[in-house]
């Protein structure tokens, strides 16, 4: 090598530019990153996965929203990363350990997201205001968790979905689903904390329907054979 004759390297063009809050950045160190976005990691026997939300702002976390599901290990964990998280830059905290896997791979996920351009703030003017993650989960401020059953025997049975505790089905003549009943918990939480209403007044002023249901054939509770 040192025979070789030398050719002119060109250096000054720096790093491709990435979209960051509404312009186009040549970033060089890790406290010129902003940006809002999301991440989600498995653990290691994918038994559980954690969905990360940061708001980064000149690289340091100013927000995060840590929603886990699995194991009662990956829940505590995800308290831990609630307060580790905040003000660190984002280095640092990829570098920290999170304790629990799940919430290790969506610090990286997400992490890649932001250091490439990917945010979902990419193109907002001034990126999000700090409290954006708090509007994904809803009014009552709680986590929208899906929990489905179905076996070939039985067909499907609808637990829990986005509105809620689900109570009832609605079924119509073939048996197929068109509806549902449910109580919405974040709703009913507030309502008991109402001294004027008695426990079931609570459960009713939190009970909606969904679909057509009020066309319902057949009405099963999807918690019972």
């Amino acid at each position: 090598m040192e025979e070789f004759y030398c050719v002119k390297n060109i250096h000054g063009y720096g790093p491709s530019p990435i979209p960051q809050e509404g312009k186009w950045d040549q970033t060089k160190e890790i406290t010129q990153i902003s940006g809002f976005s999301h991440g989600c990691g498995m653990c290691a026997p994918q038994q559980g996965a954690c969905k990360l939300t940061l708001n980064v702002k000149n690289g340091i976390i100013k927000e995060a929203l840590v929603e886990t599901i699995g194991c009662s290990g990956m829940t505590h964990s995800a308290a831990m990363a609630g307060e580790i998280l905040i003000g660190k830059t984002l280095l640092e905290a990829l570098n920290t350990d999170l304790v629990c896997d799940a919430i290790n791979d969506a610090m990286k996920n997400i992490f890649l997201q932001l250091v490439y351009g990917r945010s979902q703030s990419a193109f907002s003017l001034g990126g999000l205001p700090i409290g954006t993650s708090l509007e994904d989960l809803g009014k009552y401020k709680t986590s929208q968790v899906g929990t489905i059953i179905s076996t070939d025997k039985t067909g499907v049975r609808y637990l829990n979905l986005a509105e809620g505790y689900i109570t009832k089905m609605a079924l119509d003549k073939n048996g197929e689903t068109i509806g549902y009943e449910y109580v919405n918990l974040g709703l009913l939480l507030k309502n008991l904390q109402d001294e004027s209403l008695s426990k079931q007044e609570a459960i009713q002023k939190a009970t909606k329907q969904y679909g057509r249901f009020d066309e319902a054939a057949k009405i099963v509770n999807p918690r019972e054979v």
